[in-house]
């Protein structure tokens, strides 16, 4: 096959902890170098862990794998220091078109939402994101990963748990305290420790095939629902980097997956799609079915699962990797208190509590999208057909079609760290969902910002909103100054329509009043950010008590 891309090879070296007659410690070890498991090593060093990270293999993925990946992705990984190599090598997309049988039914447009830094979808081949991954690893200290390190053995204690790794030089021990595991939807040590992921088997097989093609697709999105060229199925087609094209085809139940991604079997299907006259190389194939299903619980004890290990959804919608680092952006916080005395380890629980009412979430989306790709009975096909035919002409029919609603947010809206309003807002930014972004110009931590999300990093930040004339109130500033003080440390932000050269507070200028707009924020409006920019609580007046009230339970502290 042709390739476009040669994956790096990454050096095995042997390290004194192979020697030890005891098993060596390290505080916190990731299993799985993967985007996840980066995602989670790289943002704990950043917020000044020592971690370990343990990989069996010694490169990055072989074919694209994952290549959509959403807005809120990208905003995290912007966080980590990885989004912008993505976002300049990625193909930035918008557009979406839906066929029934070769006949456009429906168009939509992710239109580019003004003020946002980030876009709403990039295409990018997997290789390249976990090769930039692990670049950024290596500026980081603190954070140590052995290539060819397959752990083979796991054994939770009280206090965290104990490892055995394989390597080229043998097996060798550790310990830690903590222990993430990221090591995929078929998790080794899930097995190992004898916990399952249940859920549903879709019986139904669809062929990837990366294409490398200079044609005239415009990079959109298109989905086609029984297209002459496979009569009864469906197909989907995406543009990637370096002129790679994903294409999907659905098979069938009843296909031979070793025998559908032979090049035999592969090209004559492309053909029959592109056209006799498009010259394209085939550059990788494979064959998947399609599941949804996740752990009961996504701790157990020391042991803490992220990513596919957690969970699995259908790839139709993008909810796999985008949702896997949402875990680790909503884990590592926590995580870090504790392990510093910060705060309990009840906090912990909550990473299970938001992060499998969001698994469930992304399950129920894709299980429908599979349920309106791969019709299971004959009324479901009329039905799925219907749609299709009456969204020619029909609005209310094209908002049934389905064919992988894209991956989104999901707002935490009953979690136990949030506190509920107690004033009322228009914004739609209750507790529990993201902050919106929104264009500002200030220093945050001696740091330029351009953006309102790039001001708000792993710590807890006040955002508090004022007038040309700034924080006036002594009261409040002596308040946000003690609050700079305490075991959880709060940063607070000054935000206004001018610059306000504050000596104290650092400060942004709101340059086109869309922070103040998106908030519905008025001079004294507040907002408390957690550290994965999610709103803990918010306020027309700020009062100390219902601020310490707020923190302490954003961070598990309360004693409700």
């Amino acid at each position: 096959m042709f390739l476009t891309y040669t994956n790096p090879v990454y050096e095995y070296r042997k390290t004194a902890d192979q020697s030890a007659a005891q098993p060596v410690h390290h505080p916190l070890i990731v299993v799985g170098a993967g985007p996840i498991g980066m995602g989670a090593a790289i943002d704990a060093a950043v917020q000044g862990l020592d971690v370990l990270v343990l990989d069996d293999n010694n490169t990055v993925s072989v074919g694209s794998r994952a290549v959509c990946y959403s807005k809120r992705a990208l905003e995290v990984l912007d966080r980590l220091g990885c989004a912008e190599r993505m976002i300049d090598k990625g193909v930035t997309w918008q557009v979406g078109k839906v066929f029934f049988q070769d006949e456009l039914v429906h168009r939509f447009d992710l239109l580019p939402r003004p003020g946002h830094k980030i876009p709403a979808f990039i295409n990018l081949q997997q290789y390249y994101l976990e090769e930039y991954m692990v670049d950024r690893m290596r500026q980081l200290d603190g954070l140590e990963v052995r290539w060819k390190n397959r752990v083979t053995a796991v054994v939770p204690r009280d206090d965290g748990a104990e490892l055995t790794v394989d390597t080229p030089d043998g097996e060798y021990r550790l310990s830690c305290d903590w222990l993430i595991v990221a090591d995929g939807a078929n998790s080794d040590v899930r097995s190992m420790l004898g916990l399952q992921s249940s859920g549903k088997v879709f019986e139904d097989r669809f062929l990837i095939a990366d294409i490398v093609m200079k044609a005239d697709f415009p990079p959109e999105r298109w989905f086609n629902f029984d297209p002459s060229y496979h009569r009864g199925q469906s197909t989907l087609l995406h543009k990637q980097s370096d002129n790679v094209w994903r294409l999907d085809f659905q098979l069938g139940w009843d296909k031979d997956p070793e025998e559908e991604k032979k090049p035999e079997k592969v090209i004559p299907r492309v053909r029959a799609m592109l056209g006799e006259d498009v010259d394209f190389e085939l550059e990788w194939a494979s064959v998947y079915t399609f599941q949804c299903r996740r752990m009961p619980r996504f701790r157990h004890g020391r042991v803490i699962f992220a990513g596919d290990a957690a969970h699995q959804v259908s790839p139709f919608g993008a909810r796999g990797a985008n949702s896997g680092l949402q875990d680790t952006d909503n884990l590592i916080w926590k995580l870090r208190l504790v392990m510093q005395g910060r705060a309990p380890e009840r906090l912990i629980d909550s990473y299970c509590d938001e992060r499998e009412y969001a698994a469930d979430e992304n399950i129920l989306n894709s299980t429908r999208s599979t349920d309106f790709i791969t019709p299971k009975s004959k009324v479901s096909r009329h039905f799925r057909d219907a749609t299709l035919e009456l969204a020619k002409r029909f609005d209310f029919a094209r908002r049934l079609i389905n064919s992988g609603r894209l991956s989104d947010t999901a707002v935490l809206v009953d979690s136990p760290l949030n506190t509920p309003d107690g004033d009322a807002f228009s914004s739609d930014l209750v507790p529990g969902s993201v902050m919106d972004d929104a264009p500002v110009i200030g220093h945050v931590g001696g740091r330029a910002v351009h953006w309102l999300l790039e001001a708000l990093d792993a710590r807890f930040h006040l955002l508090l909103f004022v007038d040309e004339d700034g924080l006036k109130d002594e009261q409040t500033r002596e308040m946000l100054r003690s609050a700079q003080q305490q075991p959880i440390p709060l940063h607070p932000v000054l935000i206004g329509p001018r610059p306000l050269n504050d000596d104290v507070f650092d400060s942004l200028v709101d340059t086109e009043g869309l922070a103040a707009a998106r908030c519905d924020a008025r001079p004294g409006t507040a907002y408390l950010i957690r550290p994965d920019q999610h709103v803990a609580a918010r306020w027309r007046r700020l009062d100390p008590q219902a601020l310490s009230r707020a923190l302490a339970r954003a961070t598990a502290q309360n004693e409700e």
